[in-house]
C-alpha cells in the first residue's frame, strides 16, 4: 500500500510540475506576443502618424543633392610635362552666429563659442601670424575682432589669400579652429585651382579661368549683387566655381571640365559622411603640341632683344614644318614698369601689315602665272618709283640710293620696294583679280579660323572693283605687305608651307585627348592647301629664300646659323589710327620669318617686335633671335666629347651633384664603370657621407667628387634636390623640415647662408 501510494504522489507531483511548466510556457507567449504588438504598434505609428516629425528630424542631419564637383583634367606639352594642374586651396572663413532650430540649443552653443573665441584670441592670431608670416598677429587678430563684433557668418580670415591643404591643417590644430565646424564655426571652402609649373612659360596660349560666384539654378552671381545681400544681412545660396576664361582652356572646356556628380551628407553617430548618389565623371588631360624646352629657349632669345631694343611687344612662334604643331608661341609686352610678361596673345589676336615678308607670296604669284622668273630684271633707278600720284621708295634711297637694274632674286635678296611692286603692277595692273586669286590659290592671308578665343583672321582686300577700298595704289602697295592686316600667325603658317614642300597647313595646338595617361582621341592634321604651288615654283622661291640669308649683303644675313637657313625679313611702319603713318611717334613692326636646316626643313620660325622710332629693322633686330632659337634648337640634346688634353681644366664639365649620401654615389659610379672614381672628404674631417659638387681631375680627366662643408650654423643650399637628399642634408645639419608638393626642391623659406639654429624648421617647396 505505501508503494503504490508513494507511486500516486510521484505522478501527481510529476502532472503538477508539467502544468506549472505550461502555464509559465503561457505566460511567456503572451508576454513575446504583447511586446511584438506593441513594436509592431509603435513601428506603424512612427511610420504613418508621425512620420511627418521624423522626416523634419532626417533633414537635419542629412544634405542631399550636393553637387560632387569634377576634377578638371590637367594639360600637358608633346612630352607628358605637366603644364597646368588642378590643385585645391582653401578660402578660410568663420561663423560668428550660431544657426540652429533649436533655440535653446542655439543659445547655449552660441554662449560657449563667444566665450571660447574671446579667451583664445590671441592664441589664435598667434598661430596664424606663424602659419602665414606675410601677415602680421595685429592683422589677424583685428580681422577676427571685426568679424566677432559684427556677428558675421562666412567671415573670410584672409580674402585674398586662399591657403593649401597643408596651411588649412594647421589652422585646424589652433585653439577653437580645431573643434568641429558646428560647434566652432571654422570651415575651409574647397576652391580648386590652376597651377602653371613653369610660370608664364605660354600662359596667353594655354589659357587661364575666372573665379565666379553660381546660384542654385547656375547662373552667375555678380559680386555687386552678393555686396547687396550682405548690406541687408540677408543670406543668399552660392557656390564658387571656376570658369575656362580663355585660351586652350577655353578651346578644349568640354573635355577638361568632366561631368559634376549628386551627392548627399549625413550624420553618422558623430561624424558627417558623404555618399555618391550619381558619380562625377572628371575631365580628361589634354596633350598640346607645345614643347616647354623650345618655349624656354624662344621667350628668353625674345625678352633679351626687347630689353636691348625696349621694344613695346614682341612674339615668337616655332612650327613643326611636318605636322603644323605649334611647339612655341612667345606673346611678350611691356608693362608700365617697364617689364615684359604675357599680356596679350599678339600671335593670334593682333592683325597688323606684315611688311615685306609678304614679299614671298607676291613672289610666288608671279612666279606661278608666269609673269616673271628669278633671273628677269627690273629698273629700280634710284630707288624712288611713282605708283599713280604716290612716291614708292626703297630704304636705301636717301642714303645710297637705288638698286638700279637688277634681277627678281636680287630684289627679294635686298628687299627692293620698288623692284616688287614693280613686277607685281607690270604683270597684274590690268588684271588685280588675277593676283587675288593667285594669293587665295596659294594660301596667302587665307582665313585659319583657330579655335582659341581671340583669334583673327587675315583682312584682305578682295573686290578690285570696289573703289572704296580699292585705289590706284592698293595693287603695287599691297604687294610689299601694306592695306593688308594678317596675325603673325598667318604669316608663320605661309612659310611653314613652303618648308613642308608646298603643303599648307592649319596650326595645331592640342594634339590629343588622355584618360589616365592614354589617349583615347587624336586631334587630326588639317591640310589648307594640299599643293600651295608648282614643285619648280617652291624650289625657286626656297632658293630665293637661302640666298636672302646666305648672300653677303642679304638682309637676313644675321640669321646665319651653323647649318644652313632660309628666310625673309620685314619691316613695316605702322599707322596712327585714324591719322596716317606721319602722325605722333613713328612705330614699327619688323621681322623674321625662315625654317631651317633649309636642305631638309623640320621647324619654321616667325620673330616679331613691335617698337617706337628708328632704326627699326627685321634684319638687324629680328634675324638674330631667330638665328639664336634656331641653333639652340638644333643642338638640343647633342653630347659634345671633348678629348682630355683639350679641356679647360677650369671648366666644370660634368653635372651639378648636390649634397647626399656618398655610398649611393659611389654606388652609382661603380655601376657606370667610371675607372678610379673616388669621393674627396677631405675638406670636412667629421663626417664623410656628404657630397657637393663632382669635376673631372684636370691631369688624369678621372671623375672625382669633391665635398664642400656647410658652415655650422648656417642654413645649407638644397634647392635641386630630391627630398629624400633635401631632409638628410638638412638633418646633418640639425634643422627640420616641412616638405609641400613633389619633385624636386624649387625653393626654400630659409635662404641658404642664413644664420640659424639647431631645430629650426624650414619649408620646402618642391615642384617640376
Amino acid at each position: 500500500m505505501a508503494a503504490k501510494k508513494n507511486k500516486k504522489n510521484s505522478t501527481t507531483g510529476n502532472v503538477c510540475k508539467h502544468e506549472t511548466g505550461v502555464k509559465r510556457f503561457r505566460w511567456v507567449f503572451f508576454l513575446l506576443c504583447a511586446v511584438g504588438a506593441i513594436v509592431i504598434f509603435t513601428s506603424m505609428k512612427t511610420m504613418f502618424w508621425k512620420r511627418p516629425y521624423w522626416e523634419e528630424v532626417r533633414k537635419q542631419f542629412v544634405k542631399a543633392n550636393i553637387v560632387d564637383k569634377a576634377k578638371r583634367g590637367n594639360i600637358y606639352d608633346c612630352n607628358n610635362r605637366l603644364l597646368v594642374g588642378s590643385v585645391p586651396e582653401y578660402r578660410l572663413c568663420i561663423d560668428f552666429t550660431v544657426i540652429d532650430k533649436d533655440s535653446l540649443q542655439r543659445v547655449k552653443a552660441q554662449k560657449w563659442r563667444d566665450s571660447a573665441f574671446v579667451a583664445d584670441l590671441d592664441s589664435i592670431a598667434i598661430g596664424l601670424h606663424q602659419i602665414f608670416p606675410d601677415y602680421t598677429e595685429k592683422y589677424f587678430r583685428d580681422r577676427l575682432s571685426d568679424g566677432f563684433d559684427k556677428k558675421k557668418n562666412g567671415w573670410s580670415i584672409l580674402p585674398k589669400h586662399l591657403a593649401t591643404f597643408i596651411e588649412y591643417n594647421e589652422c585646424k590644430k589652433l585653439p577653437l579652429l580645431r573643434e568641429s565646424s558646428f560647434k566652432g564655426g571654422f570651415h575651409g571652402d574647397e576652391i580648386m585651382t590652376r597651377k602653371k609649373p613653369y610660370g608664364s612659360l605660354a600662359s596667353r596660349t594655354l589659357g587661364s579661368l575666372r573665379t565666379v560666384n553660381v546660384d542654385e539654378n547656375g547662373k552667375e552671381i555678380s559680386d555687386s549683387v552678393l555686396t547687396e545681400y550682405r548690406k541687408k544681412n540677408m543670406r543668399i545660396k552660392y557656390t564658387t566655381e571656376s570658369w575656362a576664361k580663355n585660351g586652350i582652356e577655353l578651346m578644349c572646356d568640354t573635355i577638361l571640365r568632366g561631368k559634376d556628380g549628386i551627392k548627399h551628407n549625413t550624420k553618422v553617430r558623430n561624424a558627417h559622411v558623404d555618399f555618391s548618389d550619381k558619380a562625377a565623371i572628371n575631365g580628361h588631360d589634354i596633350m598640346t603640341t607645345i614643347d616647354v624646352d623650345i618655349q624656354d629657349i624662344a621667350e628668353k632669345a625674345l625678352v633679351a632683344q626687347l630689353k636691348s631694343l625696349d621694344a613695346e611687344m614682341g612674339v615668337v612662334i616655332v612650327m613643326e614644318a611636318k605636322t603644323g604643331d605649334v611647339k612655341a608661341i612667345v606673346n611678350m609686352g611691356q608693362d608700365d614698369s617697364g617689364n615684359y610678361s604675357e599680356i596679350l596673345n599678339y600671335s593670334i589676336s593682333e592683325c597688323m601689315e606684315p611688311g615685306s615678308t609678304f614679299k614671298t607670296a607676291s613672289l610666288m604669284a608671279a612666279l606661278e602665272d608666269g609673269k616673271c622668273d628669278t633671273s628677269t630684271v627690273y629698273n629700280t633707278g634710284n630707288g624712288r618709283h611713282m605708283f599713280s600720284n604716290r612716291w614708292m621708295k626703297d630704304a636705301s634711297w636717301s642714303t645710297s640710293g637705288g638698286y638700279g637694274s637688277i634681277t627678281v632674286k636680287k630684289i627679294i635678296e635686298k628687299s627692293s620696294n620698288v623692284g616688287v611692286s614693280l613686277m607685281i603692277d607690270g604683270a597684274y595692273h590690268n588684271n588685280p583679280q588675277a593676283y587675288i586669286d593667285a594669293l587665295k590659290r596659294e594660301g596667302a592671308g587665307i582665313p585659319l579660323d583657330l579655335p582659341l578665343a581671340g583669334a583673327k583672321n587675315p583682312v584682305m582686300k578682295t573686290d578690285p572693283k570696289n573703289k572704296k577700298e580699292w585705289w590706284a595704289t592698293t595693287l603695287p602697295w599691297m604687294s610689299i605687305g601694306y592695306e593688308s592686316l594678317l596675325p603673325p600667325i598667318s604669316t608663320c603658317a605661309f612659310y611653314n608651307g613652303i618648308a613642308n614642300n608646298g603643303k599648307l597647313l592649319k596650326p595645331r595646338f592640342v594634339k590629343a585627348e588622355m584618360e589616365d595617361g592614354k589617349i583615347v582621341r587624336e586631334f587630326p592634321i588639317e591640310v589648307l592647301r594640299e599643293k600651295m604651288c608648282s614643285e619648280q615654283t617652291l624650289q625657286k622661291v626656297r632658293g630665293v629664300l637661302e640666298n636672302v640669308v646666305s648672300a653677303p649683303r642679304g638682309t637676313g644675313k644675321k640669321a646665319r646659323c651653323q647649318f644652313k637657313v632660309a628666310g625673309k625679313t620685314g619691316t613695316a611702319q605702322i599707322a596712327a589710327p585714324g591719322k596716317g603713318y606721319h602722325a605722333g611717334v613713328m612705330r614699327y613692326f619688323v621681322s623674321f620669318c625662315g625654317f631651317f636646316p633649309y636642305e631638309n626643313p623640320q621647324y619654321t620660325c616667325f620673330v616679331g617686335i613691335r617698337k617706337y622710332g628708328l632704326p627699326a629693322s627685321g634684319g638687324g633686330h629680328c634675324a638674330p633671335v631667330f638665328a639664336q632659337v634656331a641653333q639652340a634648337m638644333m643642338t638640343r640634346g647633342m653630347n659634345h666629347r671633348i678629348p682630355i688634353e683639350v679641356r679647360d681644366s677650369n671648366a666644370v664639365l660634368t653635372p651639378t651633384v648636390k649634397t647626399g649620401n656618398t655610398k649611393e654615389t659611389q654606388q652609382v659610379l661603380n655601376e657606370l664603370h667610371i675607372a678610379n672614381s673616388t669621393v674627396d672628404t677631405s675638406r670636412n674631417s667629421r663626417n664623410n657621407s656628404e657630397v657637393a659638387w663632382c669635376k673631372p681631375d684636370a691631369t688624369s680627366g678621372n671623375l672625382k667628387l669633391i665635398c664642400t662643408h656647410t658652415s655650422e650654423g648656417k642654413m645649407p643650399d638644397v634647392t635641386g634636390m630630391g627630398a629624400r637628399d633635401a631632409v638628410f642634408a638638412l638633418q646633418k645639419a640639425g634643422i627640420k623640415a616641412k616638405i609641400k608638393g613633389a619633385g624636386k626642391v624649387v625653393s626654400q623659406s630659409v635662404s641658404p647662408g642664413t644664420d640659424i639654429k639647431k631645430g629650426t624648421t624650414v619649408n620646402l617647396t618642391l615642384g617640376v
